[in-house]
């Protein structure tokens, strides 16, 4: 199973602009996300997919892979698909790696290679929730799965609704699920995702995963015990730190 591994790296953000040059004790956001990512055996390569010339001599200056992408895309996985096809190579999978996780373990990457084989279109990692505030933060992705691990539905609301328990008691009363943003794609799924309108769910939600479940397609979940730190705001920079201090 020959797997790519590709990191969109914008460098406009409205809520942290130039957000992969940012300075995370000695090395920028994106060099930390690359330099994890190749630590992964699991991964025959890994790419940065960009659509910003900072970022992209920055990238080549590190002696990484690193290609220009269209700035009209609208999200991560359209970015990922035109990398794949300027890559030229010929992969099983795309595992899409999220730029602004600089601290993505390599065992999170391996448990989701893990669990992909021919007949898995698209796959992704989930995590117990054990924290009221985060079942409640709708800038936390709650993820509903069936027995068999394809997702059902993902939401920023808790799901499912414990009805006639009390909200404190709800984390005694069911095993909740958020989303670990990292996604895999067969390759020929992942041109036929990128052709998809937005769709009710999505638009309502804003997630872009419930596009494709809406259109018939499954996401298989891992559970990772794993917890990551994505970079969204300053604020979440200087948290990361002192992760890294502790």
């Amino acid at each position: 199973m020959d797997i790519i591994g590709i990191i969109p790296a914008r460098y406009a953000s409205t809520r942290f602009p130039g957000k992969p040059l940012v300075d995370i004790a000695g090395k920028t956001m994106i060099q930390r996300v690359v330099e994890q990512c190749k630590k992964s055996s699991a991964l025959k390569k890994v790419i940065v997919a960009t659509d910003d010339d900072r970022i992209f001599d920055h990238v080549k200056g590190l002696g990484h892979e690193v290609y220009m992408t269209s700035s009209e895309h609208k999200n991560g996985t359209e970015r990922c698909h035109e990398a794949l096809k300027l890559d030229g190579g010929n992969y099983d999978f795309v595992i899409n790696i999220q730029g602004d996780e600089p601290f993505i373990d390599p065992e999170q990457i391996a448990l989701l290679s893990s669990v992909l084989n021919r007949k898995t279109e698209i796959a992704t990692l989930i995590k117990n929730i054990d924290d009221l505030e985060d079942l409640q933060n709708p800038n936390v992705i709650k993820a509903l799965k069936a027995d068999s691990g394809l997702a059902l539905y993902f939401s920023r609301s808790p799901i499912p609704h414990m009805r006639n328990i009390p909200t404190e008691d709800w984390m005694k009363s069911h095993q909740h699920y958020k989303h670990i943003g990292i996604y895999a794609y067969r390759v020929d799924i992942l041109a036929k995702l990128v052709t998809l309108s937005p769709t009710p769910l999505e638009l309502a939600e804003s997630l872009e995963q419930l596009r494709w479940i809406e259109n018939g397609y499954r996401i298989r979940t891992a559970i990772t015990p794993i917890e990551t730190i994505g970079i969204d705001a300053p604020d979440d920079l200087e948290k990361a730190l002192k992760e890294m201090q502790l």
